[in-house]
């Protein structure tokens, strides 16, 4: 569809801003640019440009004698930290002519210098470059200093990701004591729907504003005209924003094309995000498989298989892993998206399918498995171009998607995915037959210890999980008949929790960040329980998050008694309501317009009968989901709209690709009101 593509090569013509000045050039490029790169090319086409060499941006690395060039591409606002490295780095080489990029839009630096006066030209810009020259010594060098919004990267056609923003999540109650703490008391917000954009942080309006002019960038670039609406505080703050943006006005004037943008915050279904229902394989190889060093999404595979070196401990670093990204082959892509798309069994075949017709391809002795697909099926198949490097590099991209399913299959801490599902699926049933206090007693018998050996069995993380997951849906369950009731067994978890935090051989990634010990050696059981009465300070108030809404204030269904109790997805539901034949005007999904035209609307309407606009008005839909997305949701969507409107084209953007295990540490331990903007 044309009016899709014009925005699935919005991207690549930003990066292409970029390689364009890259020719002859060392780049130094900071990890969340180097995330988008990984999707919008890779490497390879930062040297196909003609780039010297690639260097992460740090003050540890720098030019050589004969390398006068260099280009900086950072995610970061030019002042502070950031600025402080791009000093660092010109002071250690020989430059003579240096590029910036930086993702943050002119406006946002004169905001972030105070400046409210309207200024001619891009002064900050114009600073920074006299700057460079000084560090590299010679005001007669060149230095270049501009914005590119190199933010956005094209997971599919259907899904582009922010990993600039991938920290960004939508505030929680415990945020918003923290904002009324630093008001004078009548200012107090009741609130996080009364919070407005001057109230927060520095650090987090920076943000927001940021978010805002990249998703301008793209509407700016494709010449469309935007309707924003909104469902939830933190959303309705960056369509506001997107809606007043200063650049907008002319361009809605006069853009021929037309989109609706709903903005949607995570916190509204964190039922969705924590739970195990999906049957997506993608989100069990974002689970059980190593994330890239430095990446939010994509994940480490193993290519051991490939060779002849056998497997020792330490011989992990000697070889580079591969990656679920394949930007240079069309049929990986396509194979890369259907499993996205699609259920876990059909996902299988499919992988299944593209080995055996790749090794057709190459006449390799393949026997054709039918029935369940299993991992040993799939690595015999892969096998077989172990010996054969010209097939092996032809179809390369195939093969690691592959091996990720085949590790993924087989991999030791697989199980537990499918015990937290059947967790799930009783606590959702319970939910319906007792008060909170009852539900929570079912899940103490798994608040113990893992014996040593136990890669199967569920640890502190997948506890966390759970955890999320049940107290998401607190307001569903029986009236309670007393609450001291419900307040002793969440002491019995606080305390149970705390001691297979403290009996774990070590800890994981989540577990560190959360209580801030970098081993178990560090973690007393002090640490340990204070960490954990946080988590329960937090876990409290996560069902409360829809109380603003009208008509879309649950996502569970009681059971009737003839079917069973259910999850029903937030997503699905705002769905159904945009696409409802009747085209009712939702109390839920505000619409966002650039303030003045709305007053002067509502002034008429008494003497002529104007219609609002709904997100169902243009062919074209976005759906920006404000902390994150599950693979499984993006088939939801899919689903949804061919079967209530198959005309409409979605398009979904996000801060993440989310796994469950992200969700407890977006909750506890993420700064969501001083995220950092690299000052």
């Amino acid at each position: 569809n044309s009016a899709v593509s014009v925005f699935t090569c919005f991207p690549g013509q930003m990066w292409d801003r970029v390689l364009s000045k890259v020719k002859k050039a060392v780049v130094f490029m900071d990890d969340k640019c180097a995330e988008s790169l990984h999707w919008n090319g890779g490497a390879t086409s930062v040297f196909e440009s003609g780039a010297r060499n690639l260097k992460q941006f740090s003050s540890f690395e720098s030019g050589g004698e004969n390398e006068p060039k260099a280009v900086f591409v950072v995610s970061t606002l030019l002042k502070g930290r950031t600025a402080d490295i791009i000093q660092d780095i010109v002071g250690l080489s020989h430059f003579q002519y240096c590029v910036v990029f930086t993702t943050v839009a002119h406006s946002i630096h004169l905001l972030a210098n105070n400046v409210t006066a309207v200024l001619e030209g891009n002064p900050v810009f114009e600073q920074f470059g006299d700057k460079l020259c000084e560090w590299m010594g010679d005001m007669n060098y060149t230095a270049e200093v501009m914005h590119a919004p190199v933010v956005f990267a094209p997971v599919s056609p259907q899904l582009f990701l922010a990993p600039t923003f991938a920290h960004l999540f939508p505030l929680l109650p415990r945020d918003l004591e923290a904002i009324n703490m630093k008001r004078p008391e009548k200012k107090r917000f009741g609130s996080l729907t009364d919070v407005d954009l001057h109230s927060l942080t520095p650090e987090l309006q920076i943000e927001i504003k940021s978010l805002a002019s990249a998703v301008n960038s793209m509407f700016e670039s494709t010449s469309t005209r935007e309707e924003s609406f909104a469902l939830g505080p933190m959303s309705r703050l960056i369509a506001g924003e997107l809606a007043n943006h200063p650049q907008a006005k002319n361009r809605r004037k006069t853009a021929p094309n037309k989109a609706s943008i709903v903005f949607i915050d995570r916190t509204l279904d964190l039922t969705g995000a924590a739970g195990h229902h999906g049957d997506s394989l993608v989100e069990k190889i974002l689970t059980v498989l190593q994330p890239l060093p430095g990446h939010t999404t994509d994940v480490q595979v193993d290519m051991l298989e490939l060779t002849n070196l056998q497997r020792t401990t330490d011989s992990q670093p000697t070889l580079a892993p591969g990656c679920l990204v394949q930007t240079q082959s069309s049929t990986a892509r396509l194979l890369w998206e259907t499993m996205l798309a699609s259920k876990q069994k059909e996902a299988v075949m499919e992988v299944r399918r593209q080995l055996v017709e790749a090794a057709s391809k190459e006449n390799l002795p393949i026997k054709m498995g039918l029935g369940r697909v299993t991992p040993e099926q799939l690595c015999s198949y892969i096998q077989l171009f172990k010996s054969n490097w010209g097939a092996l590099e032809s179809h390369c991209g195939v093969i690691q998607l592959g091996l990720a399913t085949a590790q993924t299959l087989r991999h030791p801490t697989l199980p537990r995915w499918d015990s937290c599902l059947a967790f799930e699926r009783l606590l959702l049933q319970a939910l319906g037959d007792s008060d909170f206090a009852g539900v929570l007693r079912q899940l103490l018998p798994l608040m113990k210890p893992r014996s040593r050996l136990g890669e199967e069995e569920c640890g502190p993380d997948e506890l966390l999980v759970l955890l999320v997951y049940l107290y998401s849906l607190a307001g569903e369950a029986q009236p309670a008949d007393n609450e001291e009731e419900e307040e002793k067994v969440e002491r019995e978890l606080i305390g149970a929790l705390t001691l297979v935090i403290t009996r774990e051989a070590e800890l994981s990634p989540l577990l560190q960040k959360l209580t801030g010990c970098g081993s178990i050696e560090e973690l007393t059981m002090e640490r340990a329980h204070t960490a954990v009465e946080g988590v329960f300070d937090t876990l409290r108030e996560l069902s409360h998050a829809r109380d603003h809404l009208k008509q879309l204030n649950s996502v569970y269904t009681a059971s009737d008694g003839v079917h069973q109790a259910m999850y029903r997805p937030f997503l699905r539901q705002v769905l159904e309501e945009i696409f409802h034949p009747d085209r009712p005007e939702s109390p839920d999904i505000e619409h966002m317009s650039g303030g003045l035209t709305d007053m002067l609307k509502t002034g008429f309407s008494m003497f002529m009968k104007v219609s609002r606009p709904h997100p169902s008005d243009h062919a074209l839909l976005f759906l920006f989901l404000v902390g994150g997305v599950t693979p499984s949701e993006l088939r939801l969507i899919r689903e949804v709209v061919s079967a209530h409107k198959p005309g409409t084209q979605v398009l979904v953007l996000s801060t993440r690709l989310l796994r469950p295990t992200d969700v407890p540490e977006l909750l506890f331990t993420t700064q969501r009101l001083v995220p950092d903007i690299g000052v």
